[in-house]
């Protein structure tokens, strides 16, 4: 991915939480009664890329959603844990040279993993927030098509995925209405996902790089 992409939306982030800062209410978390734990759902989309196939732009669409548990440790600090069905991944939208005399056709990549993500949060005077953390996510299953003009036969079952991936996080709480809020948040793998790809892609490792946008509802 372009850096002028990457710094785009952690700009975005920023704004965000630049934007919450500003306004006031009287409460840090939406629910007026004082506790320490509150939990709740999320669910939401992926728009994803793979770094370092020969493909850029979050083309592969796919689901993120499972629940969610904040900690209140200081006043407006919270951590959270969640725990996430996630799908990652790449998705061609037209052909591509990867050397000269041969093309990329068609290419995919599903990526199913369950993850972990913890984060520390911190919430303004009108209750909306932002975050930053790391995600533990075990791989559960993978998928790879890929066609070339001429074609030519790859083994792909030869470079599998690594059965880790572990990303840094950045994100953001909107909050709508009551227990609602909209999350945006953008991550990208600390550590690659896949060594020794086939020669035909332009580097020799593949990151995850996804942004997502959710709606997470906390119980009162």
């Amino acid at each position: 991915m372009h850096l002028v992409t990457k710094n785009k939306i952690v700009a975005a982030l920023i704004l965000l939480c630049l934007y919450s800062s500003i306004a006031r209410a009287q409460d840090n978390f939406y629910i007026p009664h004082e506790r320490t734990f509150y939990g709740g759902l999320v669910a939401g989309a992926n728009f994803t890329q793979v770094d370092g196939d020969d493909y850029r732009g979050y083309a592969k669409i796919g689901a993120n959603f499972g629940g969610i548990v904040f900690a209140q440790i200081d006043e407006g600090f919270a951590l959270s844990m969640e725990i996430l069905y996630s799908q990652k991944g790449s998705r061609s939208k037209g052909p591509v040279e990867a050397e000269p005399g041969l093309d990329i056709t068609h290419y995919r990549i599903d990526l199913n993993y369950a993850e972990v993500p913890i984060m520390i949060n911190y919430f303004f005077k009108r209750k909306s927030g932002c975050g930053a953390g790391f995600s533990y996510s075990q791989l559960a299953s993978s998928g790879e098509e890929l066609e070339t003009d001429p074609a030519k036969a790859y083994n792909l079952e030869k470079y599998p995925f690594n059965k880790i991936d572990i990303n840094f996080l950045l994100g953001g709480n909107i909050h709508i209405y009551g227990g609602i809020f909209l999350n945006l948040r953008f991550q990208y793998s600390m550590i690659p996902i896949r060594h020794n790809v086939p020669e035909i892609y332009f580097r020799g490792e593949q990151y995850n790089n996804l942004f997502a946008v959710r709606l997470m509802y906390l119980f009162k």
